[in-house]
C-alpha cells in the first residue's frame, strides 16, 4: 500500500483525536508532508518506538501506539497465554494519554495493566516490572530528546528493555495487524472497575527507595556535611524521587532549580532537555552562582541520567562528562569497599564499548573484572542477569555508560538516575569532608591514570533519505578501512556486525562475543581509537573518541586531529 492510499485511509479513519484528524486535513495539499508522515512506519525495535508527536504512521499518536501494543499483546498472549504488564509515563506532551491508551489496548486482550498514577522515573518501570511479577512493561518517554518528540520503550519481564530477537517477533506482530480493524479496546473506567486495568500502590515507591538507599557506600557520611547542592530535574519525573533519597540519607542543603521543578513536556527554559548539554543546566548553573553551591546535579526527563558540574575553586563551575562521572565513582566505591573489607570475591564493573577506557586501569588497581558489552543498558542488564542466572549476582558491584547512566546494585535493570544522583551526592560530600572537591578528584585519577579524553560526534541526517544516507557511510567504511587516523597508523579494526576484529600488524583475526551490532571501532598507535555508530533512537551517527595525552592540551590537540579525520572518512 503506498502513501497516499495509507493517508486516505487516515483521513476517514483517524477521526477520534481531533488535533490528529486536524493535522490531516491541513497537510491535503502538501505532499511532501504527506510523503514524511507516511512513507514508513515507526519501526519497533529494542529501543520500542521514538519519533515526533503528530499525525501518520512516522509519527508518536494514539493510533501508533494502540498498535504497538497490540503487537505487544499478541506477542505476550503466543508466549505466555496471558499476564501483566506494567506501565509509567514520564512528562512529555501525551505521555499520559498514550499510558491510558496502552493499557485500554492490553486489558482488552485480557492482560492486566498495573499503571502509575502519576509520571515517575523510567527505573522504577524497570524496577515495577520484577516487583509485580509482570511479563513485560511499557515507559512512555523519549528520554532526552527534543520536546517535539515522544516515545514507547518496552520491557521484558526481566527488567531490561527487549532484546533483539523480542522486539524482532513484536515487530512482526505489529506488522501483520491493520492499524484500526485489529486493534482491541477497552472502556478505561469499566477496566479500572473490574480490576483489568490497577493503579499502582504508593507502597511501591517505598520499597524502591529502600532498594537505593541499599547502595550506600559510606552510610552516614551525609548527615554532617555542609555541602550546597542545587537540583534541576529538567521538567521531568525526578523531582520526587530524588529529593526524597537525597533527604532521606541526610542531605540537608538542597535546592531545586524553580522553573525546571514542575513536569513541563514544552520544556521552555531548555527545549533540548539533555543533561549531558550546557545549555540545558544553564537555569541550574545561574542559581549555582547565586547561592555558591557546591554541586549541581541534573536529572533528564525520564531520570535515567544525571549530570554535574562541581565549583572550581575560582567560583566557576566545571562541566562532566558521563565518562568521568563513572570513572570517578568506579574509583570510589571499589576504593571504599575495598577499605571496608565489603568489596565481594570476583568483583565485576561493567561498561559498554564506547565508555571510556581508563576503567580498565582502575579496575586491575582493585582487582576487579571489567566486562565490556555493546551499547544499551539492557546489555548491562544482560550481564547482571546471567550472573543472577549462576548465583553470582552479589559479584556486580556498578556499571554505567559513557551517556551519563549509572547503576549499582541490580534492584533495577536499567540505568538509574535516582541512585546515580543518590552516590554522586555521596561521593561529593564524603570528598567534601574531606576538604577536597570532584575537581580535585577527577584531576588525580587523570593524574594517576593519563588523561583519556573521551569525545562524542554527534551528525544528523533529517528527512526522508536520513538512513540511506546513514548506510551508505557504513556501507563505505567497511569498503574502505583508513590506514592512519590522525597520523597514527592504524593497528587493529572491530566490526560488531560481522563479529570480527582483526589485528592490522600480524593479519590475525578473531571472533568478537557479544551479540551483532552495527558498530565499526578502528584502535591506533599511541592507544586512541575512534568507533563509529549508528544511533538507535534517533537519524543520526555518533563517533565516540579516545585520545590519550600527558597532558590535557595533548589529548586535545590529538582528538581534533582525529575528528578532522573521521569527518573526512565520513564524507561528512
Amino acid at each position: 500500500m503506498d502513501y497516499k492510499t495509507i493517508y486516505q485511509k487516515w483521513l476517514e479513519r483517524a477521526t477520534e483525536d481531533a488535533a490528529v484528524a486536524d493535522e490531516l486535513s491541513q497537510i491535503r495539499d502538501d505532499n511532501d508532508a504527506v510523503y514524511d508522515r507516511f512513507y514508513t512506519p515507526l519501526k519497533f525495535g529494542t529501543a520500542g518506538l521514538r519519533g515526533k508527536l503528530g499525525a501518520g504512521t512516522n509519527r508518536m499518536n494514539i493510533y501508533v501506539v494502540r498498535h504497538a501494543t497490540q503487537g505487544l499483546a499478541n506477542y505476550i498472549k503466543k508466549k505466555y497465554g496471558t499476564g501483566a504488564v506494567a506501565i509509567s509515563h514520564d512528562s512529555r506532551i501525551n505521555s499520559a494519554l498514550f499510558k491510558v491508551e496502552a493499557a485500554r489496548v492490553l486489558a482488552a486482550n485480557g492482560i492486566k495493566a498495573y499503571i502509575t498514577e502519576e509520571l515517575e522515573p523510567t527505573p522504577v518501570l524497570s524496577y515495577l516490572v520484577r516487583h509485580l511479577g509482570c511479563v513485560a512493561g511499557i515507559m512512555i518517554t523519549a528520554s532526552h530528546n527534543p520536546a517535539e518528540d515522544n516515545g514507547y520503550k518496552a520491557y521484558g519481564e526481566d527488567g531490561c528493555q527487549m532484546t533483539d530477537v523480542a522486539a524482532g517477533m513484536v515487530f512482526d506482530e505489529i506488522q501483520a495487524l491493520d492499524m484500526f480493524d485489529d486493534v482491541k479496546l477497552c472502556d478505561f473506567d469499566e477496566a479500572l472497575q473490574n480490576g483489568s486495568i490497577e493503579y499502582v500502590k504508593d507502597s511501591v515507591y517505598d520499597s524502591y527507595i529502600e532498594e537505593v538507599k541499599k547502595q550506600q557506600v559510606n552510610p552516614g557520611v551525609c548527615k554532617d556535611t555542609d555541602l550546597k547542592i542545587v537540583y534541576t530535574p529538567l521538567n521531568g519525573a525526578g523531582n520526587k524521587l530524588v529529593r526524597r533519597v537525597l533527604s532521606e540519607i541526610g542531605l540537608k542543603n538542597v535546592t531545586v532549580v524553580p522553573e525546571q521543578e514542575n513536569p513541563d513536556g514544552n520544556f521552555t527554559t531548555c527545549p533540548y532537555p539533555n543533561p549531558e548539554m550546557k545549555e540545558a543546566l544553564q537555569k541550574g548553573l545561574e542559581l549555582c552562582q547565586k547561592l555558591d553551591a557546591d554541586l549541581l546535579l541534573a536529572t533528564d526527563p525520564d531520570s535515567d541520567r544525571v549530570s554535574i558540574a562541581v565549583k572550581r575553586k575560582d567560583g566557576t563551575y566545571r562541566l562532566y562528562t558521563g565518562n568521568e562521572i563513572g570513572s570517578m565513582l568506579t574509583e570510589y566505591i571499589l576504593k571504599s569497599r575495598k577499605a571496608q573489607g565489603t568489596l565481594p570475591k570476583d568483583p565485576v564493573v561493567v561498561k559498554t564499548i564506547v565508555t571510556t577506557k581508563i576503567v580498565e586501569e582502575i579496575c586491575k588497581k582493585y582487582g576487579c573484572e571489567l566486562k565490556n558489552c555493546l551499547t544499551g543498558f539492557k546489555y548491562i542488564g544482560e550481564i547482571i542477569l546471567g550472573l543472577e542466572q549462576k548465583g553470582e549476582e552479589d559479584r556486580y558491584v556498578f556499571g554505567f555508560e559513557e551517556s551519563c547512566g549509572y547503576l549499582a546494585g541490580s534492584y533495577v535493570r536499567d540505568k538509574d538516575a535516582v541512585v546515580g544522583s543518590m552516590l554522586i551526592a555521596e561521593m561529593a560530600a564524603y570528598y567534601h569532608n574531606e576538604g577536597k572537591s570532584l575537581v580535585d578528584i577527577i584531576d588525580g585519577i587523570y593524574e594517576e591514570y593519563g588523561y583519556y579524553l573521551n569525545t562524542t560526534l554527534n551528525f544528523y541526517f533529517k528527512g526522508a533519505d536520513g538512513m540511506k544516507k546513514m548506510a551508505d557511510i557504513m556501507d563505505n567504511l567497511r569498503r574502505h578501512t583508513p590506514d592512519t587516523i590522525a597520523g597514527y597508523k592504524v593497528v587493529s579494526t572491530a566490526d560488531y556486525d560481522t563479529h570480527v576484529a582483526t589485528d592490522l600488524i600480524t593479519g590475525q583475526t578473531e571472533t568478537i562475543d557479544l551479540p551483532k551490532s552495527n558498530v565499526l571501532s578502528y584502535s591506533t598507535e599511541g592507544g586512541h581509537c575512534a568507533i563509529v555508530r549508528p544511533s538507535g533512537t534517533e537519524a543520526k551517527i555518533k563517533i565516540y573518541i579516545t585520545a590519550i595525552g600527558s597532558t590535557p592540551e595533548e589529548a586535545q590537540e590529538i582528538t581534533e586531529k582525529i575528528s578532522e579525520d573521521m569527518n573526512g572518512y565520513l564524507h561528512i
